[in-house]
Parts: structure tokens; C-alpha cells; sequence
């Protein structure tokens, strides 16, 4: 009987050490999905401590709900599309398992063709997709200052790319933020930590469906 469990004992030790090497070598459950923010100020983090920005403050309620992810932020404020189109390869790299596409404010602010935004959001996109790593795009609205035409041809491009290229879209990534100035910094475009926090908060039930159907396909 004695033999028998120091038996047992050393196979349930030798069963918890090769799980454990299992998450050690990324095998097991405990491996963290690498994900990346490819934004602009928004997501940078603009006016506000490196603690407060919306990829860190989304990682910790990703965390907070269980779920592990390796967050990078790759925001660049006064980025466009076109700019983060430039610097995607170097900007997402090679592992990466998903990506939040967090681009077009200041194409609207500045005017710049839609024609344009929805081109370099498309090939964002398409190089992506070729890498295989998942795609969720945040959409972004128009400022009124430019006419209904432009905010019509501005507003439609996510819906229609989220469509096309089969990826999740969440429809305007300001959303519960935008123009409330208790919640804006000083310039009235950029959240406080505070409108941060409501953004991710509102963001939070897409993120997860989003990592959960990606985990679902990678196990």
C-alpha cells in the first residue's frame, strides 16, 4: 500500500511538471494572445500618463476578466490611415495574433478624401489577413464641418470594409465620449483618463466575442 501511493505521488507530480513545461513552452492554456493597437492619438494615449492609454487600460480589463493578452501600443499621434499603412509591417509583428485597427480620425479632421482612408484601411487590412492574424476594426465618424456628403462617404467606409473583408467591426470607437467635455481633455478631441476607462468599458463585450472566436479557431 505504501509503494502504491508514493507511486501515485510521483506520477501526479510528473503530470503537474509536464503541464507546467506545456504553458512554459506556449503549449497550454496560459499562453497569452499577442494582440496589437494600430492607432493614432487615440489610442497613443495623447496628453495623458503611459498608464492611462486605452491599450494598457483595456489589457488590464481583458485581465481582469481572465483573459491573457501581450498588449503593444502602436499608436502615433497625428497618424493617418495612410500612415499607419506605411509602418504596419514594422508596427505588427511577426507572432502577432490580433489586431485592433484604430485609424481615420485625422483623415476626417483634415479632410482627406475617403477615397484615400477606405484604400489604406483596405490594404491594412489585406496585409493582415495575408499574415493571418485577426483583424478588429474600430470605426470612426466625420466632423458636421465638412458637409453631409463627406461625413455620408467618411461614416460608410467601415461598415463597408467590416462587411467586405468578413472582420468585426465596433462602429465609432468615441462612442459615449465624443463631445461630452467633462470626459475630453482641453482640445475637446481627446479623452481624459476618464473617458478612456468609458471607452473600453464600451468596447469590453466586443473585444471579448473578438478573442474568443479567435481562440476558439486556434484551438
Amino acid at each position: 500500500m505504501r509503494i502504491f501511493v508514493h507511486i501515485l505521488v510521483l506520477l501526479m507530480g510528473l503530470m503537474t511538471a509536464a503541464s507546467a513545461q506545456a504553458r512554459d513552452d506556449g503549449k497550454g492554456p496560459a499562453k497569452p494572445l499577442k494582440m496589437v493597437v494600430l492607432g493614432d492619438s487615440l489610442s497613443a494615449g495623447y496628453g495623458l500618463p503611459a498608464e492611462a492609454a486605452f491599450p494598457v487600460r483595456l489589457q488590464k480589463a481583458l485581465e481582469a476578466k481572465g483573459i491573457k493578452v501581450d498588449m503593444t501600443n502602436a499608436g502615433v499621434s497625428g497618424d493617418t490611415a495612410s500612415g499607419g499603412r506605411e509602418r504596419l509591417d514594422w508596427s505588427v509583428a511577426d507572432g502577432t495574433d490580433a489586431v485592433i485597427v484604430e485609424l481615420g480620425a485625422n483623415d476626417a479632421l483634415r479632410g482627406i478624401d475617403p477615397a484615400v482612408t477606405r484604400a489604406a484601411l483596405s490594404d491594412i487590412i489585406t496585409k493582415l489577413q495575408t499574415r493571418k492574424i485577426a483583424v478588429l476594426l474600430c470605426g470612426m465618424l466625420a466632423p458636421p464641418n465638412y458637409g453631409s456628403e463627406y461625413a455620408a462617404k467618411f461614416n460608410a467606409i467601415y461598415p463597408d470594409l467590416s462587411k467586405s473583408f468578413g472582420v468585426p467591426l465596433y462602429p465609432f470607437f468615441l462612442d459615449g465620449v465624443a463631445a461630452n467635455p467633462k470626459i475630453n481633455q482641453a482640445d475637446g478631441m481627446h479623452p481624459t483618463a476618464e473617458g478612456v476607462d468609458i471607452v473600453v468599458k464600451n468596447m469590453l463585450p466586443t473585444v471579448e466575442a473578438f478573442l474568443g472566436a479567435l481562440s476558439g479557431q486556434r484551438s
